[in-house]
């Protein structure tokens, strides 16, 4: 695991090549800027390992002629850059990811934001050089692969009530039509599995036979799903139980949301503190200060499907079934007259903290007695 540079250096920064890479699913595009932002050389490679080797190659070569110590930053969005990240910390180069906003950020701040592969990785180059103290280092550690094959399957999982939630408004409007609205009121629940078999079953005599299809393919691939959607979840119970985390011990904290925490931290070694895994998150509040008037805004920055773990872990904590010292912190800070809304920002930065060292020291959750 590598540890970050100390980038406040001017002595470093004058010593590195900072290498951007523009990520795709079949090429991936490299520029080497020295600390100057002059470019020292462009390549574009395909996504197999003799590519990388050749762009390790040309690396070596700019190393030896500017003697510049070369960093990597990827912008990498749907992980198709896990080969070449995986390849790179195999050689022995620090690897950094470069969040794609703050590409986007630095494009817009140009006379003409153009874009092109070429232009998009010189900008990542160019986030390094100012940021590369801040952003989280890409690590090959035991912690780091399991947390990878969990948010695989969170994210299957994820995909699969997606597909759920469409096929059950699909499926509204075809019971609709067969039994109008009488079928709302036949079952609680018109997508249980009594009520999935009931309507496999039975439909009034005048159904059109197409409409009768229809309904039946709906509700199978319901029940497919239901059953795919479990076999996940025993699945990933299985990984969190391997991969030695505790967090499902905590207080609103399933194998659901679990996995989607473990998966989007990944090593928690990454974060040197929870001040630092909370902005990560977009869970710590942005100052927006100005002259004796002090406050702080929440925002949107961060990794969102983290920041929505939190916020779902929040609120099953303060549920009726939830964690008595959540509630009462809840409704501490609604007495010190903030919002409903900013006492779970409150709560929620809490739970950072919490989840940090349980992660940490994979200690299992405590309740702490009155």
């Amino acid at each position: 695991m590598f540890v970050p540079m100390q980038t406040s250096s001017v002595f470093v920064r004058e010593r590195t090549l900072f290498v951007g890479i523009d990520v795709h699913k079949d090429t991936h595009t490299a520029v080497g800027i020295n600390p100057f932002g002059e470019k020292v050389f462009e390549l574009t490679i395909g996504n197999q390992q003799e590519d990388f080797q050749s762009l390790s190659d040309r690396v070596k070569a700019s190393e030896q002629e500017t003697t510049l110590s070369p960093h990597f930053g990827l912008e990498d969005c749907h992980g198709y850059g896990e080969r070449l990240a995986d390849f790179l910390v195999g050689v022995g180069y620090p690897v950094v990811h470069v969040p794609p906003i703050l590409v986007d950020h630095a494009r817009k701040r140009n006379t003409h934001p153009e874009k092109n592969d070429a232009l998009d990785a010189y900008g990542v180059a160019e986030v390094m050089i100012h940021k590369i103290d801040t952003l989280p280092i890409y690590t090959v550690t035991e912690d780091s692969k399991k947390a990878k094959d969990i948010k695989g399957i969170s994210l299957d999982r994820e995909y699969l009530v997606q597909e759920r939630t469409r096929i059950k408004n699909h499926l509204h409007t075809i019971l609709h039509r067969i039994h109008n609205t009488e079928y709302r009121t036949q079952f609680k629940d018109p997508f249980s599995k009594k009520a999935l078999t009931y309507w496999m079953r039975s439909c009034p005599k005048n159904t059109p036979p197409f409409l009768k299809r229809m309904m039946q393919r709906k509700v199978k691939r319901l029940m497919s799903i239901r059953e795919e959607i479990k076999e996940l979840e025993t699945e990933l119970d299985q990984l969190i139980t391997d991969s030695g985390h505790t967090l499902t011990t905590a207080s609103g904290c399933g194998t659901v949301i679990a996995a989607e925490l473990i998966g989007e931290i990944g090593d928690i070694n990454r974060f040197h503190s929870p001040a630092s895994l909370a902005k990560y998150a977009g869970c710590a509040p942005r100052e927006h200060s100005s002259g004796k008037t002090f406050r702080h805004r929440k925002t949107k920055a961060g990794n969102r499907r983290l920041n929505r773990a939190f916020h779902r872990m929040a609120l099953s904590q303060i549920s009726r079934s939830g964690n008595e010292k959540a509630q009462a912190y809840f409704k501490r800070k609604i007495t010190e007259g903030k919002s409903k809304s900013q006492a779970l920002v409150c709560l929620r930065r809490q739970l950072i903290n919490i989840v940090w060292m349980m992660m940490k020291h994979k200690t299992e959750y405590r309740r702490t007695e009155n």
